[in-house]
């Protein structure tokens, strides 16, 4: 070693020659930089988020013990019954889902986005007002109803199973219609008679004097009903005030009906209001069908309103979102209709309704059959069309004035739907194409109905009457 520190090579090179004087660099071959730098990575990682980490349990745990305390314990859903699976779906999905919406439905019509119902704006629709009654053009101009006569129904009370006939579904509440008045009360005259539901005082469907005194009062109402405690009831929205006064909302139920919402703690109130609506408790039902049953409010408005000159059906399993007045003006006055009811969704030759009904299961394949072979017979076409429109109807709103002709058209539907099916689907287009009288039919689209209610599905299945 020098004796100034200077450290000393020694090589077997020249060191004078110049280009051994650096020694060239061989360079290593170096690990994967991912692999060998992981570890460091990875501690930076945790270093640097373990604090918020710890920070997020300690408050997770902090939740629980308050949720521990408040309530004793967590609670957790009961297990669903596979008979439940239908109705859990239906009260718990769509009811959150679609409740209480008002947005509106639109669709694009050349290449334009509108909405589906083109209801007045809010400050013309406070203003609206009922318009004076006009002369139909249908040559009927006044309609009686088949009542019995001589008294030659039987003395006693309800019985059910007494009111049936033998071998049919008519009883003492619809009449024994025959197939001669069926095809006798299907001709437009100036003065009509037919058989339209309430043929007996003792028939069934009873309901009280002061709710009959109540119903007595409205000149336009929107009606549903639930018998058998199958659904719910929605209380209607987005209506006027003008709305509130005029209008009259009306929800038939049945005992059964009565005591599965009691027991859910929806009571009725003094007045016989739950929210909206009056409620009218209908007693002995006529059918043991509850979806018969059901037809009556349906179908017969103009018979338990005796002074009502328009009518909005809603289905219960949909909650109505739209003013009543402002439906009717759209609807029906601004196109001069007297009927205006839903285009079926999916399909719209009758013959194919009867295919899906049975698929189904909602009614047998005898039944259905029993009903096209009748139609087959008095002449029904294959036709699809009705004035360009379809002929099948989804039914579940239904849109209509009190006149002579629709009345009689919603008598007619009803004895279908007593003397075959209740899938009243099947029966529309017959009964549309036999009665011709009735010309102003609004067949409106699918969205339009799904901008007049919020649909919920059914919540449960009916309870069938069985004495």
């Amino acid at each position: 070693m020098s004796s100034n520190g200077a450290p000393i090579y020694v090589s077997d090179d020249d060191p004078e020659d110049p280009s051994r004087r650096v020694r060239p660099r061989v360079r290593r071959k170096r690990k994967n930089p991912g692999v060998r730098s992981w570890p460091d990575f990875a501690r930076r990682s945790v270093a640097k988020w373990l604090p918020a980490l710890s920070l997020l349990f300690l408050v997770c745990v902090w939740i629980y013990e308050v949720i521990k305390i408040g309530d004793g314990e967590i609670r957790r859903p009961p297990p669903v019954r596979k008979s439940d699976h239908a109705a859990t779906q239906s009260s718990k999905e769509k009811p959150l889902g679609n409740l209480n919406k008002l947005d509106p439905t639109t669709r694009v019509v050349g290449g334009v986005r509108e909405r589906c119902l083109k209801l007045l704006p809010p400050g013309e629709l406070e203003l609206l007002k009922i318009p004076t009654p006009m002369d139909s053009k249908s040559p009927l101009k006044e309609l009686a109803y088949a009542t019995e006569t001589n008294g030659a129904s039987k003395e006693g009370t309800f019985n059910l199973s007494m009111a049936y006939l033998e071998g049919s579904r008519f009883n003492l509440f619809s009449g024994n219609q025959t197939l001669e008045q069926r095809d006798q009360e299907f001709k437009v005259t100036e003065k009509a008679k037919a058989h339209c539901g309430f043929y007996s005082e003792i028939g069934g469907f009873r309901i009280s004097d002061e709710d009959k005194s109540y119903m007595k009062t409205c000149e336009v109402v929107v009606s549903t009903c639930a018998f058998g405690g199958g659904d719910d009831l929605y209380q209607p929205i987005g209506m006027s005030e003008t709305s509130l006064q005029k209008v009259c909302y009306v929800a038939f139920w049945d005992e059964i009906t009565l005591a599965t919402q009691e027991a859910q703690g929806n009571k009725i109130d003094e007045r016989r209001f739950i929210g909206k609506w009056r409620v009218i408790i209908v007693r002995d039902l006529p059918f043991r069908d509850q979806r018969l049953n059901g037809k009556v409010p349906k179908m017969l408005a103009h018979r338990l309103f005796p002074n009502a000159r328009y009518s909005i059906w809603v289905d219960s399993k949909s909650q109505f979102r739209r003013d009543p007045l402002g439906v009717l003006e759209a609807l029906l006055w601004r196109s001069n209709h007297e009927l205006a009811i839903s285009e079926h969704g999916a399909r719209s030759s009758v013959y194919d309704e009867a295919k899906a009904v049975v698929h189904k299961n909602k009614a047998t394949p005898a039944e259905v059959e029993v009903q096209l072979a009748q139609y087959r017979r008095d002449g029904l076409p294959e036709d699809k069309r009705f004035n360009g429109k379809k002929a099948l109807a989804e039914a579940s709103i239904i849109v209509r004035e009190h006149t002579p002709v629709t009345n009689l058209f919603m008598c007619l539907w009803f004895n279908e739907v007593v003397r075959f099916t209740s899938r009243d689907q099947l029966s529309f287009p017959y009964v549309l194409w036999r009665l011709k009288g009735l010309t102003r039919i609004n067949m409106f689209p699918v969205c339009t109905r799904k901008d007049l209610v919020n649909s919920m599905g059914h919540i449960r299945k009916a309870k069938p009457l069985t004495s």
